[in-house]
């Protein structure tokens, strides 16, 4: 069943006349039988009556990548009226779109944010706000006056370049932030079931994001520890839990000025009511071994790994001098069990032969420019024609140490009576028990545990997991531009940090789809390969002179390339064949991968 047309001259104009026919053999003949007139049609009309040709007939339409839809006419037009226009990004959004329905997303916001009298789902505004942070992450402005109109989501999505305004983004955000424990709980469940993702060891980590203007109306934006190294700006905390394979289980906002310590309760209670107690091990660094913490943890039942402060070193100075007990777990790493002489825990001793390396060159560091900066004073000091007050050289020596604090305990400094005309001279000496503790302790760090029936081997393995969390939060700020946040309502706040949040989710699904296709890790690399991807419409004036163009849409093929051949004055059976490479190959195998596990 297929299109037919008949072209009629009227009065100077040419009209065509569409009617859908089908093939019927009648003996020994087949002719073409009307099923039914449809008049002149558009495009959109000629491309509605083939989906209503192939649904009567009940063919499948197969929908392809790379297929426009388009019916394959032979129109005669004229090349200089042909044109290119309205090229627009299709790859990225459309891995962005497959990554946000393989992971179920679409259809639980279709049963959380329920259609009502808005022009515009508000599941369709979430899947915009988090393809938009995946693809090229940005302001609501940006998006709904730039960066939409440059992709095909209008197509995709079948909205409008005019239905995407900020105003409706922002909506957007309100709604979505109302359900988050609902999206936390089916990313734990659905990716579980794709990735199989054990939750049983959590590995939980704080970082801090940083606001541009005053935030005045947001309470929790308050100044504090900055790890973006923007003390001058207002903060919020973000607490972030991933399982062992660095998969986001969910994430918390504190006021800035919380210190880390005090979030760990919250962040346990919350995630264990959530996704349930029984089993798990929690594993985060030392800023959260307050003894409070500890002393909560262990009544409570509640297993863990966390990091010591490096004061807590000199409390087992003897087991770091003995040399029996040590056992090489990686090239480099030693660790060494023993007890806590207060609370009978696991005490893991490590010691790392970068890490040595690293820390005695800080140390040495330090050291060569406190002592530069001490010969100066010392030879000012010297050369003074009257008698100086030692009050403003203390100072001087207090600022020369405070800058250099990782090597100031190295050194005593007494300012000493003297004859010459200052009245003292500076005397410096070396002390020799922080040499001593720095080369026994240099590279030396603490673990903290009530895991019994660990090796010392899984207890460190497990501890080192948790540069995955370090690692979420690098792609959230570097990648996915978690900061700075320039919002200043707490409530806008939030659902900006979700929608990263969620974008993150598409980041590190797109991550495994891709390692277990053997694509490398590099989901960056994968979106911007596929951004190369457009669809553009192409016009042309018929030369039948209709007065409305031809228009067909068209997506654009990955670039192709072939490797150098032999000279021409080879025999090309002298050579062996050549290979040619697509450079949209791995896009197009993830994406049909993705496609499957939907």
């Amino acid at each position: 069943m297929y299109l037919r047309h008949t072209t009629v001259r009227k009065n100077g104009k040419v009209h065509r006349y569409w009617r859908l026919v089908r093939s019927v053999r009648v003996g020994r003949r087949v002719i073409q039988q009307t099923v039914a007139h449809l008049g002149e049609l558009d495009e959109r009309g000629r491309l509605e009556a083939r989906a209503l040709g192939r649904h009567l007939i009940g063919a499948p339409e197969h929908a392809q990548l790379f297929d426009d839809g388009s019916e394959h006419l032979t129109v005669p037009v004229r090349l200089k009226g042909v044109a290119i226009e309205r090229s627009r990004r299709f790859g990225d959004v459309y891995l962005a779109l497959a990554l946000w329905r393989g992971i179920g997303l679409d259809a639980l916001c279709e049963r959380l944010l329920p259609v009502g009298e808005e022009r515009v789902a508000w599941a369709k505004t979430a899947a915009v706000l988090v393809a938009a942070r995946l693809c090229e992450p940005s302001s609501e402005l940006h998006i709904a006056e730039d960066w939409y109109r440059r992709t095909a989501l209008s197509d995709l999505l079948q909205l409008g370049d005019e239905e995407i305004t900020k105003d409706r983004l922002y909506r957007g955000l309100d709604h979505l932030l109302a359900h988050k424990a609902a999206l936390e709980a089916h990313l734990s469940q659905r990716c579980g079931e794709l990735f199989a993702i054990e939750n049983e060891v959590l590995l939980y980590d704080v970082t801090s994001t940083y606001f541009e203007g005053q935030a005045e109306a947001n309470p929790q934006a308050q100044r504090g520890y900055s790890r973006d190294h923007r003390p001058d700006c207002k903060q919020v905390l973000i607490a972030l839990v991933v399982t062992f394979d660095g998969f986001p289980l969910g994430y918390e906002v504190f006021a800035g000025n919380t210190h880390d310590a005090r979030t760990l309760q919250t962040i346990v209670a919350t995630m264990e009511a959530r996704h349930g107690m029984l089993g798990r091990v929690w594993i985060t660094d030392r800023g959260m071994a307050s003894a409070e913490n500890l002393a909560w943890l262990r009544q409570t039942g509640r297993r863990y790994i966390i990091g010591a402060p490096k004061s807590e070193l000199r409390k087992f100075g003897s087991a770091l001098a003995d040399g029996d007990g040590w056992r090489t777990v990686q090239d480099g790493v030693e660790v060494k069990l023993t007890r806590h002489p207060e609370t009978e825990e696991t005490v893991i001793l490590c010691r790392s032969a970068d890490r040595r390396s690293k820390e005695k060159a800080m140390h040495d560091k330090f050291s060569a420019r406190i002592e530069a900066a001490l010969e100066r004073l010392a030879a000012r000091v010297a050369r003074a024609k009257k008698r100086l007050d030692p009050a403003p050289v203390n100072r001087q020596i207090g600022r020369i140490l405070q800058q250099n604090q990782r090597a100031a305990a190295r050194f005593i400094i007494v300012l000493e009576p003297d004859s010459c005309p200052a009245g003292f001279r500076v005397c410096v000496t070396c002390n020799t028990a922080f040499d001593d503790w720095a080369a026994l302790s240099e590279g030396a760090y603490l673990l903290r545990s009530n895991i019994t029936d660990w090796s010392d081997q899984q207890l460190w393995k497990a501890y080192i997991q948790l540069t995955q969390a370090e690692a979420a939060f690098h792609i959230h700020k570097d990648q996915l531009k978690v900061r700075p946040i320039w919002h200043q309502r707490e409530d806008r706040v939030q659902a900006h940090i979700l929608v990263c949040f969620l974008a993150f989710v598409l980041w590190k699904s797109l991550e495994m789809w891709q390692q277990r296709a053997g694509l490398g890790n590099s989901p960056r690399t994968i979106l911007e390969e596929a951004r190369a991807h457009s669809v553009a419409r192409r016009r042309a004036a018929d030369r039948d002179t209709r007065p409305d163009p031809l228009a067909l849409r068209h997506p654009t093929r990955p670039r192709s390339g072939r490797t150098p051949g032999p000279p021409r004055h080879y025999p090309p059976e002298a050579h062996a064949p050549r290979r040619t490479r697509v450079a949209g190959f791995r896009t197009q195998r993830l994406i049909l991968l993705v496609r499957t596990k939907v």
